[in-house]
Parts: structure tokens; sequence; C-alpha cells
């Protein structure tokens, strides 16, 4: 009974301290600037110059604001452009979609950012992200599409479409801050539990087991069998976990630098209980199309997985 109260114990002052001192922060000041662009039809303005291009993607003008929170951010920050188009019903069902699917295939910056310093090569994975994530875009928006989920709210979009708010930024700021902690808020029971099953996982031998099950097929693509932990702890644990036990493998060299770009093919992405868990939270119509979202991403990183294993 000791150790499983020790365990709990463990896995909430973890899924605490990645709530409040890593998710907190980013989630407050991004939808605090978030909400004052929008507002100030800042966000409109600038979304209409890429627009043309992201919509043969399925993607809105928007998007591109959720391309490069999660390329140059973190896996949360793009939660600021889901609630923006979650509250729009200007945008519909299908590009919130397709938003979601490009986000939970491209690599997570809080994760290649750090991983850099032992060797992962950033210009490749964003560049694999970019390619992959429209790609996963475009087969969410054409499967939301078949639903009929590609209707719009005329009088909502004019209503988008009105005089910027005469709210003071200050104000604004604020409102966009405790959006954020709302979401935080939600996101912390699930984010416990799955830290809680992988730390019981490793302790009960389950890790193991996997390792020695999926160790010949992973040695026969050129990653070592030892990768097991890390990987089977991201899609448990999340990528910030895994990204933990990466950086000590590779420093310990029991992982060389080719392994490491090869693993973040597919491990490097917010598809995983946390990711999901910080970006469901955003609101039901966010939660309404997660599974389109996660099929079409799903093929999304398989493509993405076999460019880096050809590439390294």
């Amino acid at each position: 009974m000791e150790t499983i109260i020790g365990l709990v114990l463990e896995a909430g002052q973890k899924g605490v301290d990645l709530s409040l001192y890593t998710i907190l922060p980013i989630m407050v000041i991004m939808l605090g600037i978030m909400k004052v662009l929008d507002e100030k039809n800042i966000l409109s303005w600038l979304a209409k110059g890429v627009a043309p291009v992201l919509l043969i993607f399925g993607l809105p003008g928007i998007g591109v604001f959720a391309i490069i929170q999660i390329l140059f951010v973190s896996f949360a920050a793009p939660v600021a452009t889901l609630k923006l188009m979650e509250n729009n019903a200007a945008i519909s069902d299908a590009r919130i979609a397709a938003t979601l699917a490009a986000i939970l295939v491209m690599a997570q910056a809080n994760a290649v950012f750090p991983l850099a310093a032992v060797g992962l090569n950033v210009p490749v994975n964003i560049l694999t992200s970019l390619v992959t994530g429209l790609a996963a875009s475009f087969i969410a928006f054409k499967l939301c599409e078949k639903k009929g989920w590609n209707q719009t709210d005329v009088q909502s979009k004019e209503d988008f479409k009105k005089k910027r708010s005469s709210e003071k930024i200050i104000p604004l700021l604020f409102k966009g801050g405790e959006e954020g902690v709302n979401i935080v808020i939600k996101s912390i029971p699930p984010l416990i539990i799955a830290i809680f099953m992988v730390t019981v996982f490793e302790a009960i031998g389950v890790i193991y087991v996997l390792e020695t099950l999926v160790s010949p097929a992973l040695v026969y693509v050129g990653i070592p069998g030892i990768a097991v932990l890390p990987i089977v702890t991201k899609f448990i644990a999340g990528g910030t976990a895994m990204m933990a036990i990466l950086l000590d493998l590779v420093r310990e060299g029991a992982m060389s630098v080719s392994e490491l770009n090869r693993v973040a093919g597919f491990t490097l992405n917010p598809l995983d209980p946390v990711g999901l868990a910080v970006l469901m939270a955003t609101g039901p119509r966010v939660v309404r199309v997660v599974k389109p979202a996660i099929f079409a991403a799903v093929i999304g990183i398989v493509l993405r997985a076999i460019i880096h294993i050809i590439i390294f």
C-alpha cells in the first residue's frame, strides 16, 4: 500500500509541476496575446495574407499561428489559436479538425530545442513537420467534409468582421490569461493519471516486457532496443517526459545521434495522452473533431517516420 501511495504522490508531483511551471506560464501569456490580437482585428488582417495557401490544405488563415506556436513555442501553445477557432462560428469544424491534425503531427518546440543540444537536426524536423503536417490537415479536412462538417454560420462570419474592440489592452490580456488558467486546470487530472500509469508500468516490469518484444522490430529499422523506454514513456506520459529520457540516453552513449533523429520522426509530436488532454481541454468543438484528426495525424506521423528513416 505504501508503494502505491508513493507512486501516486510521485505522479501527482510531476503532473502538478508540469502543469504549473511549464504549461501554465505559456498558456497565460499566449492566450493573453492572442486575445488582444483577435479583439483588435490584427489577427484577422495577418491571417488574410496566408489564407489562400492554407485553404488548399483545409486550414483557415489563422492556422498559421498554430503551426508557428507548435514549432517554435510549445506543444501547449497552439491551444491559444484553437480557442479562437472554437469561439468563432465562421470557422467550420472541418477546418478545426485540419488544424488539430497538423498540430498533432508536428514536432513540439519544447522537446526539439533541448534535444538539439545532443545532436537533433532542427531544420530537418521542422521541414518534415511542415510537409507531413499539411498532408494530415488535408486528409482530416476531407474526412470532415464528407460528414458535412464544413458548414459555417454566415451571420457569425459577419459578426467576426465587425469593427475592432474598444476594450483596453490590459483587461484583454487578463481575460486571455484567465482562459489559459481554466484550460490548464482541466488538463491536470489526465496529466497526473497518464504519468501515474507509466510509473506503474515501469515498476511492475511491463516496459521491460515491451522492450523485449518490440526490440527486434526496432533494431530492424535502425533503432536500438533501449529506445523502447522513451517511446513507451512518450505515448503514456508525453513528450516532455520522453525528452528527458532521450537526453540521458544520448549523453550516456546508449543512443547515437542518427538513432535519435530516427526516433524523432515518430515520437516528436503531441499525439499522446498528455498532449491530447491539453488540446482537448480547449472546448467541445475540438473534442468533436478529435477522431478524424487523430486518424489523419497517424497517417502523417507514419509518413514522417519513413522520411526520417530514409534521411538518417
